[in-house]
């Protein structure tokens, strides 16, 4: 099987070159199946029903997020029937949502996606640690789940790894969002597991994470909040990580995926099949 990852969507500039390189890289790479976190995607906070509809008309088959879920309101009203759009797996009991599903990829076979969210340097939750293990066991790989990916949002890169190995043999594929800062440690873990600390961010990257550079620099320099952070409006770069599976579910190839916008592009070359 054939999954993409697609990182953190900032703003319009992200929505855009998602629509604008999504199409063709699901026809280059032969994709089963998308995943796109979209916590960002709505002014750089949040999502909306049009802008989770607009990316399901483009192929994505998945939304993950994060801290900022719900930081546009509407996502209340329908996110409790929308399975296509998860909320982060270890919010308290009585969110709204799920945190986890199992989807049907493109070619027929069960991808289980699950979003948990970091602890250290973010506002405590219960233990994403044990909210995905109790997801693993309830869905096995190569048994209820032909590929399992998990999308650890967090702060801590330790942390993220920790959930990496702590899924080794488990899931398909472990890979971080939130940082926006694609990392260079794309492996495969001793078990079979794809790794990647950070997919990265769909966002203008001549900016502070995605966001305009003023704002960030005024905090820093002079410790004076003032305007609300606002996406950068300059061309994107689609950050994304791809990952072959094997038989058994678990992970054959890692590559990292950058096109559009300002940083080197890269996409995966000698595909068989």
């Amino acid at each position: 099987m054939r999954i993409l990852f697609i990182g953190d969507v900032v703003g319009k500039p992200g929505r855009d070159v998602v629509t604008a390189e999504l199409p063709r890289l699901i026809e280059r790479l032969k994709l089963d199946f998308v995943i796109l976190n979209g916590e960002n995607a709505a002014h750089g906070f949040g999502l909306t029903r049009a802008i989770a509809n607009d990316f399901f008309a483009l192929g994505v088959d998945c939304i993950t997020t994060g801290n900022h879920w719900a930081d546009q309101r509407e996502i209340l009203n329908f996110i409790a029937d929308e399975d296509r759009v998860l909320r982060p797996r270890n919010l308290p009991a009585g969110a709204p949502g799920k945190g986890a599903n199992l989807f049907q990829a493109r070619n027929g076979q069960n991808v289980l996606v699950v979003s948990p969210l970091g602890r250290v340097f973010m506002e405590p939750q219960d233990d994403p640690f044990a909210a995905v293990d109790s997801e693993l066991n309830a869905c096995p790989l190569g048994e209820a789940a032909d590929a399992i990916v998990v999308d650890m949002h967090a702060e801590a890169t330790s942390e993220k790894m920790a959930m990496g190995h702590f899924c080794d043999g488990r899931a398909s594929m472990v890979v971080g969002s939130h940082q926006h800062i694609p990392t260079g440690d794309a492996q495969i873990l001793p078990g079979g597991t794809a790794y990647q600390t950070d997919a990265g961010a769909c966002a203008d990257y001549d900016s502070v994470i995605g966001m305009d550079k003023f704002e960030p620099l005024n905090r820093f320099t002079r410790k004076l909040p003032g305007n609300r952070f606002t996406p950068a409006t300059g061309p994107a770069t689609l950050c994304a990580v791809f990952v072959e599976t094997n038989a058994k579910g678990l992970a054959a190839r890692i590559d990292p995926v950058r096109v559009g916008g300002r940083l080197k592009q890269t996409i995966p070359e000698n595909l068989t099949g």
